[in-house]
């Protein structure tokens, strides 16, 4: 297989890539038929000619900011991607992610037919078989698995024996009404628990909400861990960085390495891992002793405050404290917090990414209050909370299962999360046999934990202990290959998903729509979901009314066309949900809910908002306007905006009431070992798109930054390969000295280092550096720690 990729056309937005010649695969391989084999097409070219193209508006699904984008249709192929100028969140941009997207669509290597594992979990051997036999084997079982009527039938219909997890995207919803409403598990674990998990939780515990940041109008900005210049380019990134070095926008930067953020920054500290929480309490006492918070705002909208007070000024969080911790001079963090309050518009910038370490819930209180000692919220310039325009909840027809027990959390986690749950605890307790009950299946879709939970040894031994692993995917990732039934679903430009409302200052509805026809035997998530749970409902719904007695109580004496009724009534039926195509349930939606012109609108440009056709005017060539000014959301919140500083009730769980620093925090590293510090880079959405040749060709693989001191100690240069080792394992991976990065700590990109040696851009290109993360978790939520992890480096 040949992939031609222009580099300079790539960059230019006008994408061409061809694959030239058929690739044969062996019957052993995963894309093989048991009995023959298959071919792909001996060339499909995207290249753009000089045919009429179709237009088609689409949301962009390789990251989790949904920019709109149109693509380009020529006798049924996509030949390129455009932005849509229609959508105010993504302001007429698509990034290089979002332009490789076309890759995601004609990946040779995409999971092309439903699949039955015929050999041992993760050799990758699979036999192509329909989608009826797909959903047969995942009800039924094979000599190779139990199916799921075996596993609830032993189980006693007890839904809690299965557990799913689920990755992001615009048909997630589904597959959670799917697994967690309509079969009924408690049991859901998602990327949130590996991700901003407390980022959330801190700010919707202290302030209610989780805003967004108006860097257009901000005049002075601390950004801490978030490397916005490298990790994710949006528009905001764009307004950030138009604004800098002398534009308008004083910012500040914390972060362990020198990043592209901190190299346009007014000023950089190296801050130690973990000790951010630290460096904002000093940045509070600075405030409070001098009393240069913002009183008006804190008497109309704070709630115990004069306990904070009191807590900082006793506790002496003094900047000289600080600096012993933190590594930044007293006087750096004097200054930073009188520069912050002198402001009119100052912003400590929420984070948008993973747990730094144990004291993260605290951390993003304490960054939430002190942006409150500002006055700077839901106002021009400050954190703002915009306006959403409502759709209609949908609702669920849930059966109730008498039998199903509760879903289980640890001990140690004192606000266990009532939707996302925590992966690591989950599997955890499951593998020490600490959970209350057997967990013996496992329902995934677009979710890789072999790859983004810390410990993949555990994330594997959990996965081979499953009596059933079905997995929805596109890709044959590394979890992939761990699955008993593969289902591949239509890649997002080959689908319409449910309409999503956008709110914040310039609100809209956007709607996805199908470019081109799902390629192979794929099919759209929702198509699956319905034709899963219309395999499923009768048989299952046989087994409630064998184990659960309040049905048999109430369907005793009842006529066979009394118990069909009683069935669909109370919700047994699975497939209720999806009795409409997507297209058609918007359609309905939107013209019940905004009228028949908003749908014409979405139809045509995939967004519509309120006086759209007067507010929508384009400015410049690349910009436009959406909103003008004085129609923006800056303020929304008013006399309902409180922020709440002092939560006793959190105490009774063995957590501090307000932000507090405990000494076992302090950074500190062994001699000989270094601090693993990890993160992501904007030509990569994790390990999503690894396996992208387009997005390869702009960065080839993941290097650990070690300092260059260091390295020239150990006989280490650029390219070097080196073993990284921490107490759960190692991994293998070439060396980019540095100066960049401090001498007791060391630097890798996250995504890469692929298993499955049917991705074949992907696979063992790089590290992965979930095999040497050790799986601590977060107290207040139970979230993966990332940057507490010491390891050993060395040349080999």
């Amino acid at each position: 297989m040949k992939v031609e990729i222009s580099r300079r056309k790539f960059l230019q937005g006008s994408v061409a890539m061809t694959i030239v010649g058929g690739t044969t695969i062996s019957a052993t391989n995963l894309f093989s038929n048991e009995h023959k084999e298959q071919s792909l097409p001996e060339s499909i070219s995207t290249k753009a000619g000089t045919k009429e193209a179709k237009s088609v508006p689409f949301l962009c699904g390789i990251c989790v900011n949904k920019c709109a984008g149109v693509a380009n249709v020529e006798n049924g192929v996509v030949t390129k991607l455009d932005p849509n100028p229609y959508f105010p969140k993504s302001r007429n941009m698509l990034c290089a992610r979002g332009n490789a997207g076309i890759h995601t669509l004609y990946d040779p290597d995409r999971l092309k037919y439903p699949m039955i594992r015929i050999g041992e979990r993760g050799d990758g051997k699979y036999k192509r078989v329909s989608w009826e036999e797909a959903y047969e084997a995942i009800l039924n079982g094979t000599d190779k698995f139990k199916g799921i009527k075996q596993i609830l039938d032993e189980e006693k219909d007890n839904r809690a024996t299965i557990g799913y997890c689920n990755g992001e995207g615009l048909s997630k919803e589904g597959f959670e009404v799917l697994v967690g409403e309509k079969i009924g598990s408690p049991n859901y674990v998602d990327e949130i628990s590996i991700c901003l998990e407390t980022t959330l939780g801190g700010y919707f515990a202290t302030i209610g909400t989780y805003g967004e940041a108006d860097l257009n109008n901000a005049d002075y900005l601390i950004i801490a861990g978030a490397n916005r210049a490298e990790a994710i380019i949006t528009p905001d990134t764009m307004d950030l960085f138009k604004r800098t070095k002398g534009r308008g926008l004083k910012t500040i930067v914390l972060d362990p390495r020198f990043t592209n953020t901190a190299a346009k920054a007014d000023r950089w500290y190296a801050i130690n891992p973990g000790t951010d929480l630290a460096f904002v309490l000093a940045l509070t006492y600075v405030v409070m002793s001098e009393e240069l918070y913002d009183k008006d705002f804190v008497a109309n909208h704070t709630v115990g405050f004069e306990d904070y007070k009191q807590h900082i000024l006793s506790k002496k969080y003094t900047p000289e404290w600080a600096e012993k911790i933190t590594g930044i001079s007293a006087k750096e963090i004097e200054t930073t917090a009188k520069e912050f309050m002198k402001a009119k518009s100052p912003i400590y910038y929420q984070g948008r990414r993973s747990v730094f370490s144990k004291n993260d819930f605290q951390l993003r209180r304490a960054m939430a209050i002190f942006q409150a000692l500002s006055g700077n919220l839901d106002k021009k310039g400050g954190i703002v909370y915009g306006k959403k325009l409502k759709l209609p909840k949908e609702e669920i027809n849930a059966p109730m299962y008498a039998q199903v027990e509760s879903r289980f959390d640890g001990k140690d986690i004192a606000i266990p999360s009532s939707k996302t749950g925590s992966w690591i605890q989950f599997r955890n307790m499951v593998l020490e046999g600490k959970a209350p009950y057997p967990v013996r299946a496992m329902f995934m879709r677009k979710h890789n934990p072999m790859s983004g939970v810390p410990n993949t040894k555990k994330t594997e031994e959990f996965l081979r202990k499953m009596d059933l692993n079905v997995m929805i995917d596109i890709l044959p990732s590394d979890t992939t290959m761990f699955a008993d039934v593969i289902l591949p679903e239509a890649s997002y430009l080959e689908r319409t998903s449910p309409v999503a409302s956008y709110g914040s200052l310039e609100p809209a509805i956007v709607m996805r729509k199908q470019a081109v026809k799902p390629l192979f035997e794929t099919k759209e998530p929702e198509v699956i979901y319905k034709e899963l749970a219309e395999k499923l409902s009768k048989p299952l719904w046989e087994i409630t009314k064998k184990y659960d007695e309040d049905v048999q109580d109430e369907i005793k004496g009842m006529k066979p066309e009394e118990i069909e009724e009683y069935y669909e009534e109370n919700g047994f039926n699975l497939a209720e949900p999806w009795e409409k195509p997507v297209y058609e349930a918007n359609k309905e939606v939107i013209e019940k809910t905004f009228g028949k012109e908003a749908w014409e609108t979405l139809d045509e440009k995939g967004v519509w908002y309120p006086n759209m056709d007067k507010y929508h005017k384009k400015i410049t060539e690349n910009t436009y306007q959406y909103y003008p000014e004085d129609k923006k959301n800056y303020s929304t919140q008013g006399d309902k905006l409180k922020v709440t500083i002092n939560f006793k009730n959190l105490a009774k769980k063995g957590i501090d009431p307000m932000p507090t620093w405990h000494d076992e925090w302090n950074f500190s590293v062994p001699k000989g070992k270094f601090r693993l510090v990890t993160g992501r880079h904007a030509q990569f959405t994790q390990s999503g798109t690894t396996n992208n040749i387009m997005l390869r060709d702009l960065m080839h693989t993941n290097y650990l930054w070690i300092n260059k001191k260091v390295a020239e100690e150990k006989g280490i240069k650029f390219g070097d390969m080196v073993e990284v080792k921490s107490s759960i394992g190692k991994v293998r991976i070439k060396a980019y000295p540095t100066l960049k990065i401090a001498e007791n700590q060391i630097f890798m990109l996250h995504g890469f280092g692929g298993s499955s040696k049917e991705m074949e851009f992907a696979y063992g290109n790089g590290a992965n550096d979930a095999l040497i993360i050790e799986d601590i978790i977060e107290p207040v939520y139970g979230a993966a720690v990332m940057h507490e992890t010491n390891v050993e480096v060395r040349k080999v």
